[in-house]
């Protein structure tokens, strides 16, 4: 491929972004490689369609290694493998998190992150690129399910997008006139026609070449060739959380012990490459309902055509179209609690269609103290990482204990007037479950992740970081890492907007602006 300024790998929610802000300097050369291939499946289109998408050819379609802390079980992991990445299958909530989760990052060790560091370019990416908007067609239960929780005593939060959200509020969502918006729509399309920018599919990144201490291009193979791109400037990986650590451990960049095991031969010892992952973990309520109204109906063919001419109807629906951000304890500082409500069921991990008409609130540990990390098999790179969130592993209990709370928060807010009419019965965990031990076992067996995987490359000035606070990997000259893998640690919110965010202070940090 030659030579090019920059060389980005993954084209998901980060390097789409540095891709379409780098290029706007006219003589500067970029090479985008993505994995997958191009957005084109119409289901990605289709805001309600996005569990369909799993386990398809836009999805890596993992799953993590056994769970003690979840009976044994192996957790389905999907991630976006096509142009825009998980922003093209995920379910496009648009909530960025609390104020002191960057105040956090900033007196953890990573300068320069703080909440006021961080919301011009939060600003910067709602004005235009990042489309932001309203559900156009919200469902009855949903607005149900806010006036219950009120009932319950929540607050009413008019903006889940305040500094410092708590309450129960409807979701903002990426979304245009009904479709989904992803970062692929609002910011790589726009760019496709700069002749400084190449973006290259099906090309998945083998290894960040390294001599002499500097990253200096990325070999790739594609329609079966291994080629090799390389970069006067810098490298950047946009893989994500999994996959970014993933291309640095079979580039010898690591662990000493851990790339021995898998036969790699060591170029730089950086302990923290794939450490310190972190994910939040959603349990709740299923329950039936009696209304007709829910989004189990939304698989007809009068809705498909409602979509296709109006760009309205239950398709236009994100799923989780509400959400609640809770303090389970008086002397807390922020929320650790977020209730996600869906006017269906989201039955067995969004893997098979809901059964029948009825209703979900997911009940997600927003601070997990579980830690885990992303390991290699082998040094080959096309053999998928070991993914292990260690859920439920933290020692003292506390992310299941906020579990077993937000069970009891949903059952009440099920019970409340403006909600129960609507509710014919509980199916999970089941009305029979009532004590501790029983609401555990239940957890255990049916809790999956809320899709949030960050910290696999944190940022940071100690010994355990990987990047700086630049986002520069420390002991390599000429190698970048941005994505959602550089967050020190989860916020209580949704991580896609915040990796948007660090797409755009990283493009003014690349070009010595910020």
């Amino acid at each position: 491929m030659g030579e090019f300024d920059y060389v980005i790998v993954g084209a998901g929610s980060a390097g789409c972004v540095l891709a379409s802000r780098l290029t706007q300097e006219p003589d500067l050369r970029v090479l985008l490689l993505e994995a997958g291939a191009k957005d084109r499946k119409f289901e990605i289109r289709v805001p309600a369609a996005f569990s369909k998408l799993y386990r398809s050819e836009v999805d890596w379609g993992y799953s993590t290694t056994p769970q003690p802390g979840l009976a044994g079980r192996e957790v389905y992991f999907p991630l976006g493998k096509t142009l825009g990445g998980s922003s093209s299958i995920n379910a496009q909530m648009v909530i960025r998190g609390h104020r002191a989760d960057y105040d956090g990052w900033a007196t953890g060790g990573s300068p320069g992150w703080a909440w006021e560091d961080v919301l011009p370019y939060f600003e910067r990416s709602a004005a235009g690129p990042f489309e932001i908007t309203d559900l156009r067609d919200r469902n009855l239960l949903t607005e149900a399910f806010v006036a219950a929780a009120v009932e319950t005593g929540l607050t009413r939060a008019d903006d889940l997008n305040a500094p410092e959200p708590e309450g129960v509020g409807y979701v903002r969502v990426s979304q245009r006139r009904g479709r989904r918006w992803s970062v692929a729509d609002g910011y790589l399309r726009p760019a496709l026609s700069r002749p400084n920018l190449t973006v290259l599919t099906a090309a998945q990144a083998t290894r960040v070449v390294i001599e002499g201490g500097r990253a200096t291009g990325v070999s790739y193979r594609r329609e079966g060739r291994d080629e090799q791109a390389r970069a006067a400037g810098e490298v950047i990986l946009c893989g994500g959380t999994i996959h970014s650590p993933h291309l640095l451990l079979v580039s010898g960049v690591g662990s000493r012990a851990g790339l021995a095991a898998a036969g790699v031969e060591l170029v730089h010892e950086l302990p923290g490459v794939g450490q310190n992952l972190q994910d939040h973990l959603v349990g709740g309520i299923l329950a039936a309902s009696t209304s007709d109204k829910t989004l189990y109906a939304a698989d007809s063919p009068a809705n498909l055509v409602r979509f296709l001419l109006l760009r309205r109807g239950m398709l236009t629906s994100n799923v989780a179209e509400a959400a609640a951000f809770v303090r389970t304890g008086s002397d807390l500082l922020a929320p650790d609690l977020e209730l996600v409500f869906a006017p269906v069921l989201f039955a067995e991990e969004g893997l098979v269609p809901p059964p029948e008409h009825g209703i979900t609130i997911g009940t997600v540990v927003l601070q997990p103290r579980s830690v885990g990390r992303v390991e290699l098999r082998s040094a080959d790179p096309f053999d998928p990482p070991q993914v292990d969130p260690g859920y439920l592993s933290d020692p003292d209990g506390d992310d299941l204990r906020i579990l077993l709370h937000g069970v009891r928060l949903a059952r009440r807010i099920l019970a409340a007037p403006a909600l129960a009419p609507y509710v014919r019965e509980e199916l999970l965990p089941g009305s029979d479950a009532r004590s501790d031990e029983q609401l555990t076992d239940q957890a255990r067996a049916h809790a999956q992740t809320l899709y949030h995987p960050v910290g696999t490359c944190r940022m940071g000035t100690d010994e355990g970081a990987v990047v700086d606070p630049e986002l520069r990997v420390h002991g390599i000259e000429a190698l970048r890492v941005v994505d959602a893998s550089v967050m020190p640690r989860i916020p209580r919110g949704h991580t896609n907007w915040p990796t948007v965010m660090i797409a755009e202070k990283a493009a003014n940090l690349i070009r010595g602006t910020d």
